[in-house]
């Protein structure tokens, strides 16, 4: 558990908190390029780490984040007219560029442009996404080149929801292979009656011994169970400073599912979920517009607001009938499972409280990594995972002989 000072520590994240200013080492999604899909076209408000932004795209295609009120009279920059490389505030004409430059002033006689500015950040586009950095210039690491960020569009797919919780509760819960076979799991003995792939030893095995080894850049641990006494199943995961986790499919399946967790504000994140193919066959294009595992748009997930239709609001539509007979939770989708068990923690759930077990090693690792980097960071120090050390590391799963060196078997195909 967390002393309740570490845990406010780690999980305030606005301006000036240290894990903020942590944060703000480390570039972030902040929207997917879709949602500015032309130059000039309307902004779109942007919240992270309890700053609230206005994203624009401009004349010559370069996307820019800034302040999302005027630094004149304070006027919601959200409501600015797109015009020509620069956003132009309607209340009195003030215009900036994506630099935070003010390039124009309609309203004052004798300019003064030159002596004024809006905060603005950064932007690079891959993936399909917009990544900001929000941290000191000269500070700026290595572009977030993860590797599926690389691939053509044909062969990868990114989501995102909205999550009505600290960040890293909702991360934790992410990073957490325990809890799989119970809370994506079936009462059934045979949980192939509702569905469950044959394949699935997640699900069929017994319960997880977890083995975490550090990294430059996070770590990598697995999950090892046993199966039927005579085989074991191994789930290699990959944790990337300060919030990222890739994820395996199935065993031989060359596909590999991941997730952001960005913090919005200290009571709010948004989730975002990738999902790519690094083999010769492409994603389905189903998959590549709508998403899956309970983050399907519209069915799971509002396109135009991306929150989720299933929330503490409606008690996460859970259905008792279904949890008496079928699944431990009645709750439809597995991220929709997640997103209600961690949202009914609390906004901020108090880790003073807790009692963790040999279950929660791979969670006891990302704390003291995350407390450690707020201390370098303090210092003035750089943490872990700026360096392009992450950008081809993989997540990946096996079932093998109980005797197999699975060391051997699943390393060379998690750092190829």
């Amino acid at each position: 558990m967390l002393s309740h000072e570490e845990n406010e520590l780690v999980t305030r994240v606005g301006p000036g908190t240290p894990m903020g200013q942590t944060m703000r080492r480390y570039w972030m999604p902040a929207l997917l390029s879709s949602e500015l899909p032309e130059p000039d076209g309307a902004p779109v408000r942007v919240r992270l780490l309890g700053e609230d932004l206005v994203a624009f795209r401009t004349s010559d295609g370069d996307v820019g984040l800034i302040d999302d009120y005027c630094p004149h009279r304070g006027a919601s920059m959200w409501l600015g007219r797109n015009e020509e490389n620069g956003l132009r505030c309607v209340y009195h004409g003030w215009k900036f560029d994506i630099e935070g430059n003010c390039i124009d002033q309609l309203s004052e006689p004798d300019q003064f442009a030159d002596k004024v500015r809006i905060n603005a950040y950064p932007v690079v586009e891959m993936g399909g996404i917009a990544w900001a950095y929000m941290g000191p210039p000269d500070k700026k690491p290595a572009p977030p080149k993860f590797a599926w960020t690389q691939l053509p569009h044909t062969h990868r797919a990114v989501t995102k929801v909205v999550q009505e919780c600290n960040w890293l509760q909702a991360m934790e819960g992410g990073i957490d292979t325990a809890h799989f076979p119970i809370l994506h799991g079936a009462i059934k003995k045979n949980p192939r009656e509702v569905g469950i792939a044959v394949d699935d030893a997640a699900i069929l095995g017994d319960p997880a011994r977890l083995e975490v080894e550090l990294t430059d850049y996070g770590y990598r641990y697995f999950g090892l169970r046993t199966v039927d006494g005579v085989q074991r199943f191994v789930r290699g995961y990959q944790f990337v400073m300060p919030f990222t986790v890739l994820r395996p499919t199935k065993p031989h399946i060359e596909q590999i599912h991941g997730h952001y967790w960005v913090p919005m504000d200290d009571e709010n994140c948004m989730v975002w979920n990738f999902y790519y193919s690094f083999g010769d066959e492409p994603m389905s294009e189903e998959t590549r517009k709508d998403g899956f595992g309970g983050n399907r748009y519209d069915s799971h997930v509002d396109r135009e607001t991306f929150r989720s239709h299933r929330d503490k609001s409606n008690d996460w539509m859970i259905n008792r009938d279904m949890q008496k007979h079928d699944t431990y939770t009645g709750v439809n989708g597995v991220n929709q499972q997640d997103r209600a068990v961690q949202e009914s923690m609390g906004l901020i759930v108090d880790r003073s409280r807790e009692h963790l077990g040999p279950a929660d090693a791979a969670i006891i690792a990302t704390r003291k990594l995350l407390l450690d980097a707020v201390a370098t960071v303090g210092k003035d120090g750089d943490p872990p995972g700026l360096s392009p050390s992450y950008y081809e590391v993989r997540a990946m799963e096996r079932i093998l002989d109980i005797d197999a060196d699975w060391r051997a078997e699943l390393m060379p195909l998690m750092h190829p």
